[in-house]
């Protein structure tokens, strides 16, 4: 099968949203957002044997997955998904019942958040890359940022965590990163573990964070798997002391160097997931 009829396959399940103009089969696709709306983007990559591996995901779930990576970023914005736009490098292995699984898994939860797949660009590797970029909108200067959080802010988590080994599938919180929108002070998601985004959030903010109980776990997760496994895509949010938010209160945000974290009164170093780090911590 070559790369037409690949595009004509995908073009013939995809559906449309308002907004879009024109999708699957041109250059560009063409999307006219609403006024008084702001358009927030994200990308995600979605490597074979780093973020899936053939042996223990089927092609449905591998696709479901990719897309969900990047719609937690659009949760932790508090946005609405619009449309995405999927690249795709096909391996030899990956031949045309594949293919059409894994869109399957990907379409499914577009669906179910009720965005369109727009484009893309189809190539070969010699293993898979998938790299999805989402399109979402949120009212005009509304957005949720890791640069909010203030001192006396309370630190929240959306759900268990340890994910990693303890997660199947990773639901996108975009319902609750709606509700978050005017209420929550600053929010990121929750993808690379929660001691090293964390820090990251505080850094953004120029403040410091105290986490004096221990998070939500997964079932079979260990204490240093919550702390600092990623994968586990939940939100983690600050909110003002009196503003009530849905979620796990595990901390307070304090004044302090910024990116500075304690865990139970002793320092919490950033030892989650970086790509960049020889080993995973």
């Amino acid at each position: 099968m070559n790369e037409r009829e690949l595009v004509a396959r995908l073009r013939a399940k995809a559906t449309s949203v308002p907004g879009l103009v024109l999708g699957i089969g041109d250059d560009c696709a063409i999307f006219r957002p609403r006024a008084g709306q702001d358009l927030v983007f994200t990308t995600d990559l979605f490597l074979e044997d780093i973020h899936f591996r053939r042996a223990f995901s089927t092609p449905e779930q591998a696709g479901r997955r990719a897309l969900a990576r990047s719609l937690s970023d659009i949760a932790a914005m508090g946005a609405s998904p619009r449309f995405c736009l999927v690249s795709l490098a096909l391996p030899a292995w990956a031949d045309t019942k594949w293919f059409d699984a894994f869109y399957r898994g990907l379409l499914q939860l577009a669906r179910e958040h009720r965005m369109a797949v727009a484009g893309g660009d189809l190539s070969h590797a010699e293993k898979l890359v998938c790299d999805v970029m989402i399109c979402g909108s949120v009212g005009k200067g509304k957005a949720l940022r890791r640069d909010g959080a203030a001192p006396g802010d309370v630190l929240y988590v959306s759900g268990p965590l340890g994910g990693w080994t303890h997660k199947e599938m990773p639901e996108p919180r975009i319902a609750l990163g709606r509700k978050l929108v005017g209420k929550a002070s600053a929010a990121m998601d929750l993808s690379d573990g929660l001691s090293l985004d964390l820090h990251r959030l505080c850094f953004a903010s120029g403040v410091a964070a105290k986490v004096d109980c221990e998070p939500p776990r997964l079932p079979g997760a260990t204490l240093d798997q919550a702390l600092h496994d990623g994968e586990d895509y939940e939100l983690l949010y600050t909110a003002p002391e009196n503003v009530s938010v849905p979620g796990f209160r595990i901390g307070s945000i304090v004044r302090g160097r910024p990116g500075r974290v304690s865990f139970l009164g002793k320092p919490l170093p950033p030892q989650g997931y970086d790509h960049f780090s020889r080993n995973r911590s």
